[in-house]
């Protein structure tokens, strides 16, 4: 275990909700209405640019997706917490169904 996470064994077993943002954008609400089928619509990230890895809305990390046969995962590329930010020390690799 982590050592930074000793002393929480009581709290391990919540749930929490992790979100992986690919980005954000700002449109009025006619765009947005007049979205269908084959809309793109253009984010702030650049393609190269580390996702932001939230839990429960708060920055905890950057990392970026991967594939494996029909999943898709997530490999941790750096922690953030404190206003710093550090290395993971050994990338995570969680993999989920495609879908869902």
């Amino acid at each position: 275990m982590n050592p930074a996470f000793d002393g929480l064994g009581l709290i391990q077993d919540i749930d929490v909700r992790l979100t992986v943002e690919l980005g954000r954008t700002h449109l009025p609400l006619r765009e947005v209405l007049a979205l269908g089928e084959g809309s793109v619509v253009t984010l702030d990230r650049l393609v190269d640019e580390p996702l932001d890895i939230l839990v429960n809305g708060k920055l905890i990390a950057r990392g970026e997706v991967v594939a494996e046969g029909s999943r898709f995962g997530l490999r941790i590329l750096e922690l953030v917490g404190a206003g710093r930010t550090q290395p993971a020390a050994a990338p995570v690799v969680p993999a989920f169904p495609v879908n869902g």
